[in-house]
């Protein structure tokens, strides 16, 4: 979590745009631990135009590092908004892969499980 420096006290903290890592986190809510069960999965996530971050979905529970993780079982590319309406459900996944908008290497069937792990509630 984020920790504030004490030198900056008393000056007004903007927060940054919303990012794909608060994306990403924002997502944590919706995710689903049952779909996750038995899972111990690494999806990676290169993003064009912003940060790489990885997920790691273990046994119902999920970790987001930023970076790149050494052993993902499947690597997404795609750009931050790509990525964002897939996340939020406004994107079809399959469709932005077939269209080219979404990249997967590795395990490509485990990306088929992120509608899923992260259901549009």
């Amino acid at each position: 979590h984020a920790q504030m420096n004490s030198n900056l006290s008393g000056m007004i903290i903007v927060p940054p745009e919303e990012t794909i890592i608060s994306q990403a986190v924002a997502s944590l809510a919706r995710f689903n631990p049952e779909a996750a069960k038995g899972m111990d999965e690494v999806f990676q996530f290169n993003i064009t135009d912003s940060d790489d971050y990885y997920m790691v979905v273990k046994d119902g529970t999920l970790d987001v590092g930023e970076g790149e993780h050494d052993e993902p079982a499947v690597t997404l590319s795609t750009d931050s908004d790509t990525l964002k309406g897939v996340m939020k459900g406004e994107v079809d996944g399959m469709q932005a892969f077939m269209t080219g908008r979404l990249k997967a290497t590795g395990n490509i069937m485990l990306a088929t499980k992120l509608t899923s792990l992260f259901p549009n509630k």
